[in-house]
């Protein structure tokens, strides 16, 4: 398969609704482009006791990133990320994932995203670069 022809066949880790084992994770669009994503971690993604797994936090940021590229209509894929670990993410608790598009040149696409606890506090960020293989 080319890497040109990016499907979403439902079955994404991340928020992928068929799959079984995955976070389910939903986008809602804002007024100003960027996207917004409620969800909370459960135990089975657990990495020292009672916190995720610092690859999850990794996952809801990279999706917070990608839904904001389909945001303004585009199907990226990651070229890379830079993560920032603030505090712990707590399982079982309440989150919302953040992500925006900060700017577009051709088919690259810079991307920020945060994941937030319901105090508001943020408890990890990310920049990235998506290359667009394909519009909505």
């Amino acid at each position: 398969m080319s890497d040109r022809n990016v499907v979403d066949d439902g079955h994404c880790f991340a928020c992928g609704q068929l799959n079984e084992d995955g976070l389910k994770m939903r986008f809602e669009r804002q007024a100003d482009g960027s996207v917004i994503s409620h969800v909370t971690v459960s135990e089975k993604f657990q990495g020292w006791r009672g916190i995720a797994h610092g690859g999850i936090v990794m996952t809801l940021l990279d999706e917070g990133m990608a839904h904001a590229a389909l945001a303004q209509g585009e199907r990226g894929v990651t070229a890379s990320m830079t993560t920032r670990f603030r505090a712990p993410l707590v399982l079982d608790t309440p989150l919302e994932v953040h992500g925006r598009v900060r700017w577009t040149r051709r088919n690259v696409l810079a991307c920020e995203s945060d994941v937030y606890d319901a105090e508001g506090n943020v408890i990890a960020s990310a920049e990235g670069s998506f290359i667009s293989r394909g519009r909505v």
